[in-house]
């Protein structure tokens, strides 16, 4: 019976993950209080997502699906955690233990590739769904997780699915991208705090390079010859030649300048909701990844949710295409030694409230 759930679980995610489903922004930024705050968003155009959250207390068991089965490695939870997880409640996409370590999953089609499965090591392996739920409740730093994976096999259940690099963010500020590459992790600092999908994230910042010219503020006036000046048609100028479309290429470059050309927030709050205000540029309308007659239905963003994690207040929020008000999970009101593992989905409804303003 697993087995058969198994095999069902693979086909439905390679359908799920497909190539017009790729799309994530993730960026960081700090607060004049010392605060340290990463948002993203997770974007599936294909269809509708069931996304949720779940909370899981220290001493929780899992194990992890191979190819083969429920048959991979088991692990018990040092740390309780909250994530957020699409479709599927075991694989966690986003969220922070209780350590303060967060980790966010991004899809990586077409350079990523892990090492083969092998059955015979099946007790040692983990998907690679699986791997941000195993990382939150096992460590509370980089250097451990570092460490831990030389005795780790990281696997995906379906080739067509695609493989995925990770981001992990310490409290203190550290944040390393995770990519595995001809089955072999490699580890990149990331100074700058951004990350999308592919390529790899070393091709994205020399990319970086082809974009010294853009600027804050509006561009100088040029004369060209007596009599003939240019003049910036409007305020921001600067910033002309931003790619504006899509691809992941585009999005890491407008997450760069966006991020880093943004006033440093007075408060760790003031910094989420200024991630917020940056996110809003990647929200993806329906539409733009489809022919007409591909449209889906009943959904109103390819952009399914944002979120956005303060480190230093222990607190997780987030927004959806359903509902755009921001909610908040408190860390620090849960016990983890106490509370039960749970989950709960995101939007209980899935339409937009409105708050009706009364004029006397």
């Amino acid at each position: 019976m697993k087995r058969i759930f198994t095999l069902f679980m693979i086909m439905f995610l390679a359908a799920i993950y497909s190539e017009k489903s790729e799309a994530c922004t993730g960026i960081s930024l700090s607060a004049s209080d010392g605060s340290r705050v990463i948002a993203r968003t997770v974007e599936w155009a294909a269809t509708s997502m069931q996304c949720g959250y779940v909370v899981s207390p220290r001493g929780h068991q899992q194990q992890s699906y191979t190819p083969s089965g429920s048959d991979g490695m088991k692990f018990t939870s040092i740390y309780g955690y909250v994530g957020i997880y699409t479709e599927y409640e075991p694989f966690v996409v986003e969220g922070i233990n209780e350590a303060g370590l967060s980790v966010g999953l991004f899809f990586f089609p077409g350079y990523g590739q892990y090492t083969p499965y092998d059955k015979s090591q099946s007790n040692s392996t983990i998907c690679d769904m699986q791997f941000v739920s195993w990382v939150l409740s096992q460590f509370d730093s980089v250097d451990q997780v570092k460490a831990a994976l030389k005795k780790v096999r990281v696997v995906t259940l379906n080739h067509k699915i695609g493989a995925v690099h990770w981001r992990i963010t310490e409290p203190g500020g550290r944040m390393v991208v995770l990519e595995f590459v001809n089955g072999v992790a490699q580890f990149y600092e990331n100074r700058l705090g951004v990350l999308t999908n592919a390529p790899g994230f070393q091709w994205h910042m020399t990319n970086l390079n082809n974009y010294i010219n853009l600027r804050p503020g509006s561009a100088p006036d040029q004369t060209l010859k007596p009599g003939v000046t240019l003049h910036p048609l409007g305020h921001g100028s600067g910033m002309l030649g931003l790619p504006g479309d899509y691809t992941s290429p585009s999005r890491f470059v407008r997450a760069a300048f966006y991020q880093t050309t943004a006033p440093v927030a007075a408060t760790g709050f003031d910094a989420v909701v200024q991630a917020f205000h940056i996110l809003n540029n990647f929200d993806i309308p329906i539409g733009t990844q489809h022919t007409l007659e591909d449209i889906p239905k009943n959904l109103p963003s390819a952009t399914q949710f944002t979120s956005a994690t303060d480190q230093t207040a222990m607190k997780l929020y987030y927004r959806t295409a359903w509902n755009s008000n921001i909610r908040c999970i408190d860390l620090m009101n849960i016990n983890f030694h106490t509370v039960k593992y749970q989950s709960h989905p995101l939007d209980n409804v899935t339409v937009q409230p409105v708050e009706m303003v009364k004029v006397k």
